[in-house]
């Protein structure tokens, strides 16, 4: 129960930072509708995923239901996608590497697709 409210504290912690990172950055940087909020979010999370799944390795567990599943998590699942694929590359799994990150960018943009059409439907 301990690591649930771990999770759930960071999750929302790290939507929070989200949220506020991302819509300051697009104020602050008008790049003629670039998404340059969430690309700076992305990179951020990736950046600290990595370092947190690094260094935490040595450390107590709870920090990691924190730090990384809770609050990384929150502020973007894009670093959990990216250390997923760095993963299968750090194992050499090159075929499973394409067909992960091509199904997941492809079948993303269709469920989008999908999404919008029904929600016309109704």
């Amino acid at each position: 129960m301990r690591n649930i409210f771990l999770i759930f504290f960071g999750g929302g912690l790290g939507s929070v930072l989200r949220y506020l990172l991302s819509f300051n950055a697009q104020k602050l940087w008008k790049i003629n509708n670039f998404p340059i909020g969430t690309l700076l979010v992305n990179i951020i999370g990736c950046f600290a995923i990595g370092f947190l799944t690094s260094y935490l390795v040595k450390f107590d567990n709870g920090l990691k239901f924190l730090l990384i599943t809770g609050i990384c998590g929150g502020f973007t699942t894009f670093s959990a996608f990216s250390i997923e694929n760095y993963s299968l590359w750090e194992n050499q799994q090159f075929l499973m590497l394409t067909i992960y990150i091509g199904l997941s960018i492809l079948l993303g943009i269709i469920a989008v697709f999908i999404g919008i059409k029904f929600s016309n439907i109704l």
